[in-house]
Parts: C-alpha cells; structure tokens; sequence
C-alpha cells in the first residue's frame, strides 16, 4: 500500500506526464481528432478588417475537421475584432454541401464579421 505521500507524487507524475502529451499536438485542439494550424486574418487591414480569411493547413487530413477548424477560427477573429460571432460566409464551413474549398492542400475559407 502506498504512503499519502508517495500517492500523491504518482499523480503528480501522470498528470505531468498528461501535460507532456498535450505538447505533442502543440497545444492546438483537435478537429475530428486531428490538430489543425487555423489563422484568420484581414483580406484589406486598410478597407475593412470585418472582411477576413481562414487559411487551414494540411486540410486533406481531415476535411471535416479543417471545417470545424476554419468555422472556430473565424469565430474567435469576429469575437476579438467585433465583440460578434455573427459571419456572412462565403462557403460555410459548417454546411456539409459547400465543398471544401482548398488551395494547394489547404483550406481557405472567406467571411464578413456581421455586428
């Protein structure tokens, strides 16, 4: 039977040990299981920030979840920039019939941040 201390110093371990694994995905969530690099950003910073881009690397991994991937990203860049989760969608990422649309194995999606 383990002491209270050496219980508590096994958990330690595997909870440091849980931490470790998170580091192998570089801390990116998981999208259908698969961890997606997503950045959103301005088409025109100058124009109109509202008017933005999802670019989702390695997209043919998973296609579904680069979708899900571009739709959260998208709505972080609208929360940040406009306080709205609200997007006019080019090809909505979460309409099963809209095609991935993808650009050299990435997906790229487009959107409106809708106040």
């Amino acid at each position: 039977m383990l002491g209270v201390t050496k219980t508590f110093a096994l958990i330690g371990l595997c909870a440091g040990a849980l931490a470790g694994c998170a580091d192998l995905v570089n801390n990116r969530p998981l999208y259908g299981g698969v961890p997606f690099k997503a950045k959103a950003k301005a088409v025109d910073k100058k124009a109109d920030r509202a008017v933005f881009s999802v670019a989702v690397s390695d997209a043919t991994r998973s296609l579904e979840g680069a979708r899900l991937a571009a739709h959260h990203e998208g709505v972080r860049y609208c929360i940040e920039n406009y306080g709205t989760s609200k997007i006019a969608w080019q090809a909505d990422p979460l309409n099963a019939d809209d095609a991935v649309p993808l650009a050299g194995g990435d997906a790229v999606y487009g959107g409106t941040c809708t106040p």
